[in-house]
C-alpha cells in the first residue's frame, strides 16, 4: 500500500502582500491556521536573509501558535542556524539563496558544500530539528545527502513545472528515479516548486514521495477561490493521484 502523501503549505507570499504596503495584514499566521483547518499537514516559511516576506516576528508567532509541524526554510548561514536553534521548528530545510533572485532558483549544491553543511546539519539534528536539503533530482546530490546523514531531501520540481510534452516526461522520470534512489538509501523524499492543480498529479503519484510543499500557486489561486477551498482542492488532487 502506498504511504499517505502530506501537503505542506508555504505562506511566504501572504507576507509578500502584507509587506507591499507595510501594514499588518494580510497576516501569514492567520493564513497558516486557515490552511491547517482545511487539510494542510504542515506549514512552510522561508526566512530570507533580506526579510523580503517572512519576518523574525512571523517565525516567533508561528512557533508559538501553530499546532501543525513548522518547516523553516533557511540559507546555510550562521545567522539562520542561530534562529533555527532558538525556535527549534519541527524541520529545517536548507535551501540555496541569492539576494537578486525572485524565488529559489534550483537546488542546493550539497556535493560541493559538504564541509560547510556538515556542522550545520549536526547542530540542527542535535537540537532535535529534522534536517532537509532542497536539491536537484540528481544522483550526485543524493549521494552527498546520504554522506551527510540527513533524514530528508526535497526534490526541486521547478524545471518539471516549466517544461511540457516529452521534455516534461523526461524530467518527471528524472524526479522519480531520484526519489527511488533516495528512498533506497533510507532518506524520506519531499518535492516542491512550481506545482499547480494542472501539474501536481504526476509528481504526487511517485510512490516514494511523502510530502509536497506548495506555496506561490496556492496563495495566488486563493485570490479567486479562497485559501481554504484551494488547499482542500490541492489535497483532493494529491489523494486522487495516490
Amino acid at each position: 500500500m502506498t504511504a499517505p502523501l502530506r501537503l505542506g503549505v508555504n505562506i511566504d507570499h501572504v507576507a509578500t502582500v502584507r509587506n507591499a504596503r507595510g501594514s499588518g495584514y494580510p497576516d501569514p499566521v492567520r493564513a497558516a491556521l486557515l490552511a491547517a483547518e482545511f487539510g494542510a499537514d504542515g506549514i512552510t516559511a522561508h526566512l530570507r536573509e533580506d526579510r523580503r516576506h517572512i519576518t523574525d516576528g512571523d517565525i516567533a508567532r508561528l512557533s508559538s501558535e501553530l499546532t501543525l509541524p513548522l518547516n523553516l526554510e533557511m540559507a546555510a548561514t550562521e545567522e539562520m542556524l542561530g534562529i533555527a536553534l532558538k525556535h527549534r521548528p519541527h524541520a529545517a530545510c536548507i535551501v540555496p539563496e541569492k539576494r537578486e533572485e525572485r524565488t529559489t532558483e534550483g537546488g542546493l549544491d550539497v556535493a560541493g558544500q559538504q564541509d560547510k553543511l556538515a556542522p550545520m546539519v549536526r547542530a540542527l539534528a542535535d537540537a532535535g530539528v529534522r534536517v532537509s536539503l532542497f536539491i536537484e533530482p540528481d544522483a550526485a546530490q543524493i549521494s552527498a545527502a546520504v554522506a551527510l546523514r540527513v533524514p530528508v531531501v526535497e526534490l526541486h520540481t521547478g524545471r518539471y513545472a516549466e517544461l511540457s510534452g516529452e521534455e516534461q516526461v523526461v524530467e518527471l522520470r528524472r524526479i522519480a528515479d531520484a526519489a527511488a534512489l533516495a528512498a533506497k538509501n533510507g532518506i524520506e523524499v519531499h518535492a516542491g516548486h512550481g506545482l499547480t492543480f494542472d501539474n501536481v498529479m504526476p509528481v504526487a503519484a511517485i510512490p516514494q514521495v511523502r510530502e509536497l510543499n506548495i506555496g506561490h500557486f496556492l496563495i495566488g489561486e486563493a485570490i479567486f477561490g479562497g485559501l481554504g477551498p484551494v488547499v482542500r482542492r490541492m489535497k483532493e488532487l494529491m489523494e486522487t493521484a495516490r
